[in-house]
């Protein structure tokens, strides 16, 4: 989900800085390959719709949201400050939540003034205790106490801090939307929702029933996750009233499920094998163990950097999630919100927010938490040959077959 987003940067050694920016994609052509980075599309992967059709924000409001009269909405925006530079991609997302917070305005609701907060730096660091609203210093979690419906379009994802504010108050729902862009409203946004909520809940009910999601990848490499004392979870672009799971990404599209990660006494995590991945043009291999990565197989600079960003906490070995993406119009561009509504991801790190056991306090320092994802989709160098997963009481069922679902 999402739920956190993975990072853009394919430098393991940069994510001190900003750890939760880091996304790999493996692009596919006849350059060398190469990583692309959130903020531009290098070459074209073969997915990029192009059949623009009319944007209609207040009906994707009220499909997503279904805001009921006199609730309480909340647009927030993180901003730039000291050593974070701003960019016009973030610009423009503080001027689309004014356009977001306008078009809530048309609803019988109460509109708050925007809020904002200086930018974490960390993909799901804990929030700032405070923000602005018309100038003035107020309350982070009092004013999202006050709230019914919460719009964070931020440049550093906030999801898992505003998860676990959303589960101290039981009619507050939120949406997160890290790094959206204005282009994602002739892709992903533009989506029929109510065919992505079906798709969610179809694989949601698969991972769910699982005990084990096997992957093999393009490059013969297997991975089997352990799914375990485990429920999935679907991102189904539906953020109503009564919503069990109260946030969700946007845009949506995903099914998600954390691997059973060993916590039960004498019971270790069946999760293992290998994970083939590209950064910096250079391939290497992850090698699996009991739900951790355990070792970086390969000789260059990146396996280098890779294995100095696992050192440096051990919590970052945690396999995290698996995430199977279902949005028909989500583009495998480079940016972290969208690309992992395309295909089949997975992540490390941290995975409380998502139902796991690995929350910031498992990590050493603050600025070590990350939550990784890591996108295989159609068009990308390596990409899922088969999933299969294996039921208790009935067998064995592929439901991915190179790159396309056979169940959808």
């Amino acid at each position: 989900m999402r739920r956190l987003e993975g990072h853009a940067s394919a430098c393991p050694g940069r994510a001190e800085a900003r750890p939760s920016r880091r996304r790999m994609l493996l692009h596919q052509g006849q350059r060398p390959l190469r990583v692309i980075d959130n903020r531009s599309f290098i070459g074209h992967v073969g997915l990029v719709k192009n059949n623009p059709i009319p944007f209609d924000l207040n009906k994707l409001i009220q499909d997503v949201f279904a805001p009921q009269p006199d609730e309480r909405v909340l647009v927030m925006v993180d901003i730039p400050h000291r050593d974070l530079a701003d960019n016009p991609d973030w610009q423009d997302r503080r001027v689309m939540a004014e356009e977001w917070r306008a078009a809530f305005e048309t609803f019988p609701v109460v509109v708050h003034p925007l809020l904002s907060f200086p930018a974490t730096g960390a993909g799901n660091a804990d929030l700032p205790a405070e923000g602005r609203m018309n100038n003035q210093p107020v309350s982070i979690a009092q004013v999202m106490a006050g709230s019914h419906i919460v719009v964070a379009m931020t440049e550093f994802s906030a999801t898992a801090p505003l998860a676990a504010l959303a589960r101290n108050h039981k009619t507050l729902r939120v949406a997160s939307m890290p790094g959206v862009l204005r282009r994602m409203e002739q892709s992903a946004l533009s989506a029929d929702y109510r065919e992505v909520a079906r798709k969610t809940y179809i694989l949601n009910e698969r991972l769910t029933r699982a005990e084990t999601a096997r992957i093999t990848f393009s490059t013969g490499h297997v991975m089997d996750f352990d799914l375990r004392h485990r429920r999935g979870h679907a991102d189904d672009g539906l953020c109503h009233r009564g919503r069990k799971f109260p946030v969700i990404n946007l845009p949506s599209g995903e099914a998600f499920i954390v691997p059973y990660e060993g916590e039960r006494k004498g019971e270790p995590s069946r999760t293992g094998g290998r994970i083939p991945m590209i950064v910096k043009g250079e391939p290497f291999v992850l090698s699996i163990e009991a739900n951790r990565i355990v070792e970086v197989l390969g000789d260059g600079p990146a396996a280098a950097e890779m294995r100095s960003f696992l050192d440096t906490d051990a919590a970052r070995r945690n396999v995290a999630e698996l995430g199977l993406g279902c949005n028909d119009r989500a583009v495998a561009r480079g940016n972290v919100l969208e690309d992992e509504k395309v295909g089949m991801h997975w992540a490390y790190g941290r995975s409380e927010h998502l139902g796991g056991t690995v929350g910031p306090d498992a990590f050493q320092r603050p600025e070590h938490v990350v939550h990784q994802d890591v996108v295989y989709a159609p068009g990308l160098e390596v990409t899922v040959s088969s999933i299969r997963l294996t039921y208790p009481a009935s067998g064995e069922e592929e439901i991915m077959r190179d790159g396309a679902y056979v169940i959808l």
